[in-house]
């Protein structure tokens, strides 16, 4: 199983998509039970709070079910319990990396990093109001994502 952790700064907006996006993605290519996919967030702000309204609807818009999520905060054990810690920007990656102290296995990345634009990052909707441009983004990191996955010797072992 590949156990895949998005994270954000609060976990209601930009990872929770990002796990939604993902679920929905894998489910397509009939690989969904084959995956463990989760959000958390960096800050303790939003723990126990739900999906953004503007995701949800975003999610709504284009067909992606969207669960009862709840925002909690990353740990370090989830270091030990995933094989990918996705960021969605800078500031994100610094606080995964303040939260597990090292990254040795090099399972911490951006998730533009599995597109045409390594380094990019996702601008939070909550500060920007376009969750268009956040799912547009999000979309192309996950499909590289599942790309990228289908070329790893993970994925072949399925």
């Amino acid at each position: 199983m590949i156990k895949v952790l998005f994270v954000c700064h609060g976990n209601i907006c930009r990872s929770t998509m990002s796990e939604y996006v993902m679920k929905y993605l894998t489910d397509q290519a009939g690989v969904a039970s084959e995956f463990y996919i989760d959000s958390a967030a960096t800050s303790r702000e939003e723990i126990g709070n739900g999906v953004h309204h503007g995701t949800r609807q975003k999610l709504k818009e284009v067909g992606i079910p969207c669960g009862n999520h709840r925002a909690r905060q990353m740990m370090r054990r989830d270091y030990e319990e995933f094989d990918y810690i996705i960021g969605m920007d800078a500031w994100n990656i610094r606080n995964i990396m303040r939260i597990i102290g090292s990254d040795p296995e090099k399972k911490v990345s951006m998730l533009l990093d599995f597109s045409d634009r390594p380094g990019t990052e996702i601008a939070d909707p909550w500060y920007t109001g376009n969750f268009d441009a956040t799912y547009d983004d999000v979309l192309e990191g996950c499909t590289g994502l599942l790309e990228h996955l289908k070329n790893t010797e993970a994925f072949l072992n399925l």
